[in-house]
């Protein structure tokens, strides 16, 4: 028999410790929760912090060039109570999120020059250091497009998109020196080409920590279709889906790692013209914001008239009513679970959703911590 040298024992255990070592801290999946504090005072105590890594506060309002808190009392009491959930998770993040749907319309002029940038940045970090909170999301809707009427946007935007993100990672980085604690940079973005025509996104992913996409509110003023679906529907030609977004951002060069899959915990409603039979891929008249998932999985799937149907092609389930002519695009646990096992496969940083408050009952965030351990 050979005798094994002792530095080759010591080489070989070395090794198989550092290997286990990198199993172990291969790190976990993000999920990222948006809470709504544009509507007041947030029910911080219905909020499960164990089941989050991040909550996005929405939103910080951008006027005058400055990220500002126009709610300041409501806030800062909201700052205080979602900062006391890390002592039930002590690794939770709390970022602020700056901008959305309502108050985009200042970014471009925020963004314009340097000595506006810095400004912006310096106001927004201002507020995380107030606060002692964790990062800053940015929810630009729209750079060098139209979002909500009335926006302003320029076709320097893309160039200046990348450049807020410098100038914030900058300012984040000097506050990091004096309080010895790491901060966070994200960005809530377009799920479509759309977007990344407009932008930057691997020049300005180098300063980003997470790109959220935001794969919802995929839906026509033509047809029904889905709204949050995994893959292309072969009922409708829509151009839109998850997948196609994700593809189009790693084309566009920014790192599966940093990619975050998104979730829309809402519905949304279409009626129908009168002779539809099934609702999916037919003509619609109207479209509406629907209700939250706890809503629809307790009064609607299969209640009150509704049917409930699944793409299997698309990954994405809906509801139609026969006698009233709805039609109802959503996300439910089986939709969340192949968008989990999608992440996973992929690799990618994790999952975020709009908004918490949808669903109370957190019928979608446990099927998400489950699908995602």
């Amino acid at each position: 028999m050979k005798i094994i040298h002792p530095i080759l024992y010591f080489v070989f255990f070395s090794l198989l410790i550092s290997l286990t070592g990198m199993k172990n801290s291969k790190r976990q999946p993000v999920i990222i929760g948006y809470v709504g504090g544009y509507k007041g005072l947030v029910n911080v105590e219905n909020i499960d912090a164990r089941s989050l890594t991040h909550i996005n506060y929405a939103f910080v309002n951008v006027k005058d060039s400055l990220a500002v808190l126009t709610n300041l009392k409501a806030d800062s009491i909201n700052f205080r109570k979602l900062n006391l959930l890390k002592r039930k998770n002590q690794n939770l993040k709390i970022l602020i999120s700056i901008g959305g749907w309502a108050w985009s319309e200042n970014f471009s002029d925020a963004v314009l020059t340097e000595t506006s940038r810095k400004a912006f940045a310096k106001s927004a970090v201002e507020i995380i250091k107030t606060y002692q909170l964790d990062g800053i999301d940015i929810d630009w809707e729209y750079p060098g497009m139209t979002g909500e009427e009335g926006n302003i946007y320029r076709p320097e935007d893309g160039q200046n998109y990348t450049m807020m993100f410098k100038a914030l990672r900058e300012e984040l980085n000097k506050l990091q020196i004096k309080t010895q604690k790491q901060y966070q940079l994200t960005t809530a973005v377009g799920g479509s080409q759309a977007f990344l025509d407009h932008t930057d996104m691997k020049e300005a992913s180098k300063y980003i920590d997470y790109v959220n996409l935001m794969t919802y509110d995929y839906y026509s003023s033509e047809i029904a279709g889905h709204h949050t679906n995994l893959y292309a529907s072969k009922v409708y030609n829509s151009g839109y889906s998850a997948d196609i977004a994700v593809n189009a951002y790693l084309e566009a060069g920014v790192r599966v790692s940093k990619l975050v899959m998104g979730i829309a915990f809402y519905g949304r409603n279409f009626t129908m013209v009168a002779d539809a039979k099934v609702g999916l891929g037919e003509k619609i008249v109207s479209q509406r914001f629907g209700s939250g998932y706890s809503v629809i999985k307790d009064s609607l799937v299969n209640k009150q008239g509704f049917k409930e149907f699944r793409d299997e092609d698309a990954r994405a389930p809906y509801l139609f009513n026969t006698n009233t002519r709805e039609y109802i695009t959503y996300d439910d646990e089986w939709s969340v679970n192949n968008k989990c096992k999608y992440v996973l496969d992929k690799g990618m940083a994790g999952v975020m959703f709009w908004e918490y408050d949808s669903d109370p009952k957190s019928y979608l965030l446990k099927e998400i911590n489950k699908s995602l351990k």
